[in-house]
């Protein structure tokens, strides 16, 4: 069997925990079944993608486009190995999932441009919309045209790099989800989250500038609200195809 690899950079362990539990119960992976690497730990292990089904990458507090010296130590440790795998993935269209960070560094990687310019959205839930090729794509045929997701970022993709296929958008942010070749994916939004594992992050990162201090019971109130599930579908959907795909070979 060919495990998911699962790179994870929140440094608080409750929330980073939690993340992990919710990529298991979402996308429907059992624990023997996912190799988890804390990124912002420090050890970062020498990967064989043929060892893996597919590669996700989970969210956090760290921005791509930072500079230098507003990065932590831990993040400027694993971003040139985290650049280095996503060479190769994009090199061979390797299955991939990129949330939120995630989607930051493929377009960084890939020559698109990402900045907190513009196209910031605070911690809640938005309207997402399915372009046309969105709705072609395997990943999302079926689905709603439109469906509430979960987001929360301080930077944003403000140019797609020129392979990527837009295949879903939202009205504060444009670049909601993309496709590279044809299993290199990433979403802006949170496909791992509900709203549990959304008011824990608002309580971690209230200090952090993602929205005003003031706020914080208002969004705990306004997500408690949220029912979301699309999303989920999306994240099981790429495991179940993956999953499927790998265990042939």
């Amino acid at each position: 069997m060919k495990r998911f690899l699962l790179l994870q950079l929140r440094p608080e362990d409750e929330v980073s925990d939690d993340e992990f539990e919710k990529f298991l119960k979402y996308g429907n992976l059992s624990r023997d079944e996912v190799h988890r690497v804390r990124m912002d730990q420090g050890h970062l292990p020498d990967i064989n993608l043929d060892d893996y089904s597919a590669v996700i990458v989970g969210g956090g507090p760290d921005c791509v486009s930072s500079d230098e010296s507003h990065k932590s130590e831990a993040q400027k440790n694993y971003e040139p190995w985290l650049h280095a795998l996503l060479d190769e993935i994009t090199r061979r269209d390797f299955p991939y999932l990129g949330c939120c960070y995630g989607l930051g560094a493929l377009t960084l990687n890939r020559a698109g441009r990402v900045s907190k310019e513009k196209y910031s959205e605070p911690v809640h839930g938005i309207d997402v919309t399915l372009t046309e090729e969105g709705g072609r794509d395997p990943l999302l045929a079926g689905l709603p045209k439109m469906f509430r997701a979960f987001v929360g970022h301080k930077e944003a993709c403000q140019k797609l790099p020129e392979s990527a296929a837009l295949l879903a958008t939202g009205e504060a942010c444009p670049v909601q989800m993309i496709r590279m070749g044809k299993n290199v994916y990433a979403v802006q939004f949170h496909p791992e989250s509900d709203p549990e594992s959304f008011i824990l992050r608002v309580n971690a990162y209230k200090h952090l500038g993602y929205f005003p201090i003031e706020d914080v019971q208002k969004l705990i109130e306004e997500i408690g609200k949220e029912t979301i599930t699309v999303p989920q579908e999306i994240l099981q959907r790429f495991v179940e195809r993956y999953r499927r795909s790998y265990a042939r070979h």
